[in-house]
């Protein structure tokens, strides 16, 4: 079992940065990729993303270059750096954790074991 808790949410103004925190407890962290996804109010949840286990990352293609995902394996924590922050990119931020860690997997939901309970980014305008 790994248990997954997000920090770092709340609000901030259109052009601002947040970083985001998911502090993972249980099993070995390292030999998990992990993933970060949102879900905006009557949304579907989408991929944000992904860190393997050897720190290759992935994202989904409009958010390559505002947001940078990293690991701290030593602190058992996934980041989520969030620059130039928009109005659309408000939604529940949640991290996840998949034993698979082949890309394919990574960027849907059903790739994942785990979820934290998420975090509220809100950006105004």
């Amino acid at each position: 079992q790994v248990q997954l808790v997000e920090s770092g949410g709340g609000l901030v103004q259109a052009g601002g940065s947040l970083r985001l925190s998911c502090a993972a407890s249980g099993r070995a962290f390292s030999s998990y990729a992990m993933g970060w996804f949102r879900q905006a109010p009557g949304k579907e949840r989408e991929f944000v993303a992904a860190i393997r286990r050897s720190g290759v990352t992935y994202y989904t293609g409009s958010l390559k270059g505002r947001f940078t995902i990293s690991r701290d394996n030593a602190k058992n924590t996934v980041y989520l750096q969030m620059n130039s922050l928009k109005p659309e990119d408000t939604a529940v931020y949640y991290c996840a954790a998949a034993s698979r860690n082949e890309p394919a997997y990574l960027s849907g939901t059903r790739g994942y074991d785990y979820w934290g309970q998420g975090t509220q980014v809100t950006v105004s305008s």
